[in-house]
């Protein structure tokens, strides 16, 4: 599977700088963290959630874990984790498990945990499990425009990392 073209095409179109780290397979966010080099902090996962009938896409430090009582509480409405059979759907131009954190590039609305926005820049899954995109966190803000909220609660450290 290849990057998706929207997703250059809006990097490209928004004229803003960012590099492509090409990293071995990795599925979990800590372990492609490690696999780029990159703090945890940095990398930007995506937790789906879902709220009625919409989706809702949260973005977290790859060391941090979602927290539904918070998400609910940002909100207002209650929120179940999403199920990726749910989901897979609205990503047919991404592996499964590897949509990059662009909402705005699939309708759906996007929340940034405060952690992560206070990050000179980020990296995330560019629809691959095997490239990943770094960029600075004002540029993907500018092109997103995410909600910004405490969302997510920070993970113990992993040995050896």
């Amino acid at each position: 599977m290849e990057i998706p073209k929207q997703l250059i095409d809006c990097l490209d179109g928004n004229k803003v700088s960012y590099e492509v780290l090409h990293h071995p397979e990795a599925v979990t966010a800590q372990r492609i963290a490690q696999a780029e080099h990159v703090k945890g902090r940095h990398h930007a996962k995506v937790v789906m959630v879902k709220s009625g009938d919409q989706h809702l896409m949260m973005v977290l430090p790859a060391d941090h874990q979602i927290d539904l009582e918070k998400v609910e509480k940002a909100i207002g409405k209650a929120v179940s984790l999403g199920k990726e059979q749910e989901f897979n759907t609205l990503f047919s131009d991404c592996a499964i498990g590897a949509m990059p954190p662009f909402g705005n590039l699939y309708g759906l609305p996007t929340y940034v945990d405060q952690s992560l926005a206070e990050q000179d820049y980020i990296v995330f899954e560019a629809g691959t499990h095997t490239e990943a995109i770094k960029m600075s966190y004002r540029d993907y803000e500018k092109i997103v425009k995410p909600k910004v909220n405490d969302l997510a609660i920070k993970l113990q450290p992993m040995k050896g990392a």
